[in-house]
């Protein structure tokens, strides 16, 4: 028996390393995509909506297989099925880099030359003729002739499809993994476990995010060009980093944690010996069926594909009865759409409110936001386990740190900065001291003379401390030196002498930003900690609220419906939404609109915390209803088990006394032969 107890457990520690692993990997590249969004806003010129389709095409590849792998995969080999998921993850991965390899190299709308023509000094004010200008008085736009043999086909659709297939592969790690642990471990160990799992599962990102913040500081076309040449910073809106290098790295990981699960059994005993195959007949007079059976399932070992497919539908029809379960699975979509919603767009809302580059923002949310929930869905795992949360307690747990993090979340609405100011876009050229979110031209009398294109995002900072759209609608006349460092002078817009010069570049304004971001990063880390610690006993608490036989089910229709109704939709909604904030939107080479340049700082913070905000306060409302099913259920269960104990003692009873009987019976019998046979020896 120990002998056998040894090994199983061996085996029970492998796949919960290799769990870990593929949790870890696939969190990773996971995390990884929704850190390179701006990245991949700026170099496909796409808007964020389209970004969102393309995050949430990930959970249209489970959406896709989701339902059938829970159920079938249940009744399989699991172990070797998450193998299969990791490597179809893996191969998604690498074709989500593949774009970066067909497409040319990219190219960013700027008036400054480059180090190489530095004999070169054009003005950047040039002098058009009247037939140049549009009916706005424009200068009117020529697309470029490369465009005539670029593909039809935009490159950001392989980015899609290689998301999907991302999303096939995920499909069987989470549902097949965690009823694999809960099967096999004993009752007060599996809280733990899935919390181990889930902790890890956390710490991927810390090192996606990692990966991103790396990436961003490299130049997208490193290795094809001269650094000297490139005339912008990471910190510019128009800086592509090396999105794609993530994506190489994430995949080799993800391949590499397929190993694991080719090696593992189909099912492992659980954990205490329940039968005398293997134990002495002393053992199995003292060895019952240990208490957590009643929560276990074993998958089934021999059953046929025809028999699975006609249990479907009932089976499905009985767990979609099941009130507690309806009422589980509505709180996590809506929590669920204000939390991917806010994750998303979480890096790109530091950016453009506190002017931070792409790079830091990712670090800090590595570094930072991501190990508290980690920390805080670990304690909740260990809490749970420590004071032994029943399943009423663990709702209530979960509720209260979720109601806490909402409360301290209305804070964030008081932390803003302030517009940056831009002529023509924030500010009107003939006042340039209060910001006015209000339509305004950039075409004045200052650069009247200047036939200057209305869409080319090249800003510049003037010495007056006001950006510019351009050099030319700045007004300037001339430049000095090349790259980074060019210097424009005789900008007439700057100074009404016309001697003013300006830089490369936005202006920072950045004082009061950089006095409110200590706090805000502070809130977020206490307010991701709290409410991740309800996150463990959530969990436990769907996998305790159904029967044993729809566990697999229960789990792969709860992340069926959520990514359905909650990773699809959130990132493309909340994009739109973010959308209409732009106040000025970058231009394709060939036409179109690109990717926005910049935000309306005070519209993006009331649009992107009130939309996760009201999310979460309907969410609350729902759990009202939920507590009193939850309630009526858990006294049905007690009455039921009372009744049961008092009736299997009633049978026991009636076998006792129906033994007592036939015992006095055969002392009857026993004593009448007895008298019988003296009677004969007498004789």
């Amino acid at each position: 028996c120990a002998q056998t107890l040894s090994e199983d457990a061996c085996c029970s520690s492998m796949f919960l390393v290799a769990l870990s692993f593929a949790y870890f990997a696939k969190a990773l590249s996971g995390s990884y995509m929704k850190s390179t969004i701006t990245q991949l806003e700026r170099r496909f010129d796409i808007p964020s909506y389209l970004i969102g389709v393309i995050d949430g095409s990930f959970e249209i590849g489970n959406l896709l297989v989701i339902a059938f792998v829970s159920y079938f995969g249940a009744k399989l080999h699991r172990p070797k099925v998450i193998a299969v998921g990791c490597v179809l993850m893996s191969i998604g991965t690498f074709i989500i880099a593949l774009p970066h390899f067909i497409i040319g190299r990219y190219e960013f709308e700027t008036s400054v030359r480059g180090v190489e023509n530095s004999t070169l000094n054009p003005s950047p004010c040039p002098v058009g003729s009247p037939a140049d200008l549009t009916q706005d008085g424009q200068m009117s736009e020529v697309p470029a002739k490369s465009c005539e043999s670029e593909s039809n086909l935009s490159m950001w659709i392989y980015v899609l499809l290689g998301n999907v297939l991302r999303g096939i592969g995920e499909t069987p790690v989470q549902p097949l993994g965690i009823s694999y642990i809960d099967d096999f471990a004993t009752e007060e160990n599996a809280a733990l476990y899935v919390g181990c799992v889930q902790t890890i599962s956390v710490v991927g990102p810390v090192f996606g995010y990692l990966l991103g913040s790396l990436c961003a500081k490299i130049y997208v076309d490193i290795g094809f060009v001269k650094m000297e040449t490139i005339t912008i910073t990471p910190a510019d809106a128009r800086w592509v980093g090396a999105w794609w290098l993530g994506y190489l790295i994430a995949g080799v990981i993800t391949l590499l944690s397929a190993i694991p699960f080719w090696f593992l059994p189909r099912s492992l005993p659980t954990s205490e010996p329940q039968g005398s195959e293997k134990c002495t007949p002393e053992q199995t007079n003292f060895i019952k069926d240990p208490p957590l059976l009643n929560h276990k399932y074993s998958a089934d070992k021999h059953t046929t594909f025809t028999a699975m497919a006609k249990d479907f539908i009932p089976t499905l029809r009985i767990l979609l009865g099941h009130p507690v379960y309806l009422i589980y699975l509505c709180v996590t979509i809506i929590q669920l759409n204000s939390l991917i919603g806010m994750v998303t767009y979480k890096p790109k809302y530091i950016e453009q409110h506190f002017r931070q580059s792409a790079s830091k923002a990712n670090f800090l949310m590595g570094v930072i936001n991501i190990p508290a929930v980690a920390l805080g869905m670990f304690s909740g795992g260990l809490l749970m386990k420590r004071l032994k949360l029943n399943i009423m307690r663990a709702a209530r747990f979960a509720f209260g740190t979720s109601l806490i993090g909402y409360i301290l979340s209305l804070l964030f609405f008081a932390m803003s900065c302030e517009n940056a100011k831009v002529a023509g876009v924030t500010l009107s050229y003939r006042s340039l001291e209060e910001v006015s979110y209000d339509k305004h031209s950039v075409v004045t009398a200052c650069n009247a003379n200047c036939f200057c294109s209305a869409t080319e995002w090249d800003p510049v900072c003037g010495e007056n401390g006001i950006t510019y759209v351009s050099p030319c609608l700045a007004g300037c006349s001339s430049s000095a030196g090349s790259g980074k460092n060019t210097i424009f002078s005789n900008c007439s817009c700057v100074g009404a002498a016309g001697n003013f010069t300006a830089s490369t570049g936005q202006c920072p304004h950045k004082d009061d930003c950089d006095r409110m971001f200590p706090y805000f990063l502070a809130l977020s880390v206490i307010t991701s900690f709290i409410i991740s610690l309800g996150g463990t006993p959530g969990y436990m608490l769907l996998i305790r609220c159904i029967k044993p036989q729809l566990k697999s089910l229960a789990l792969g229709f709860h992340a069926l419906a959520t990514r359905t109704l909650a990773g699809i939709p959130a990132p493309i909604y909340f994009g739109a939404i973010i959308d209409t904030t732009c106040l000025r939107w970058g231009k394709k080479r060939c036409g179109g609109t690109g990717a926005c340049r910049i935000y309306n700082t005070a519209a993006y913070r009331i649009a992107y915390l009130g939309l996760t905000l009201s999310l979460r306060t309907i969410s609350f409302i729902i759990c009202i209803p939920g507590f009193v099913l939850l309630s009526r259920q858990l006294k049905k269960e007690e009455r039921n088990a009372i009744h049961g104990v008092l009736a299997n003692g009633s049978t026991e009873l009636e076998a006792l006394r129906r033994e007592e009987f036939v015992i006095s019976n055969c002392d009857q019998l026993q004593q009448t032969s007895d008298n019988t046979t003296d009677r004969e020896t007498r004789l």
